[in-house]
């Protein structure tokens, strides 16, 4: 089943084209990111997904975007948006938050075991009771991750989600993004750092100018790509089997 469809997308902001006739379809189970230049429109594309931007030509599971509920849409799309602000609110609230969609007036204790799960999940057991306005940028990012995974969603959409992260976590948060993905969830993930995106990755797009410009596997992953999105040379060598891009100049 298509998780998600697109179907001639295009999104102007104050009289400027930003996504331009965007097509393409996500099945049940893929990890697919999404590359490209700053002002590509990557995360534009993503809020376009996600319901935040207004747009037709999104399909979620084969129905119209629109035609869910906004309580529908929360238990099928879990967001991770490219930044976040904090609060005085707690790590525990916050991530419970992400379990709005489930709950009545007052939290089950379903909830609060959904939420500890997340929390150790990323290493976050001991920040339960530290506000959010008292974390680094990393330690917030990954509270916000944890909100969308305590969602429990089918699609899991992340813009930059390894931004202010040290290299140990950007791994832990990438292996989350690819276990979801096997376990049959749908996780669609905007990346700058390519190969980062190779490691985990299985399926590529590649914009430019507002423009989906590659789509495939590591197939495609080739220098002459490189030079036409980025506008650099680059080679390209394997490590354990995995394509490593090494820029030139």
């Amino acid at each position: 089943m298509k998780a998600v469809r697109v179907r001639d997308l295009s999104f102007s902001y104050n009289g400027l084209d930003i996504l331009k006739n965007i097509s393409f379809e996500v099945d049940e189970g893929e990890f697919l990111a999404i590359l490209g230049p700053n002002g590509a429109g990557k995360s534009t594309l993503l809020r376009c997904i996600s319901g935040i931007l207004e747009c037709s030509g999104v399909e979620i599971f084969e129905k119209p975007r629109e035609s869910y509920s906004r309580n529908e849409l929360a238990k099928l799309l879990g967001y991770v948006p490219q930044k976040s602000s904090s609060n005085f609110m707690t790590v525990f609230d916050t991530v419970l938050l992400g379990r709005k969609p489930y709950m009545g007036l007052t939290p089950r204790n379903e909830d609060i075991e959904k939420v500890r799960k997340v929390l150790e999940l990323l290493g976050l057991q001991n920040f339960v009771l530290k506000r959010t306005n008292q974390l680094s940028g990393g330690e917030l990012q990954k509270v916000v991750i944890a909100r969308a995974l305590a969602q429990e969603p089918k699609i899991l959409l992340m813009d930059e989600p390894t931004n202010n992260l040290d290299l140990k976590s950007q791994l832990e948060v990438m292996r989350i993004a690819e276990r979801f993905a096997s376990k049959g969830g749908t996780s669609i993930v905007v990346m700058h750092d390519v190969n980062l995106a190779l490691r985990f990755a299985r399926r590529f797009i590649f914009m430019r100018e507002g423009e989906i410009k590659a789509d495939g596997d590591f197939k495609i992953i080739k220098s002459d790509l490189f030079e036409e999105i980025y506008g650099i040379k680059v080679e390209i060598e394997k490590i354990k089997g995995i394509p490593v891009v090494v820029p030139l100049g």
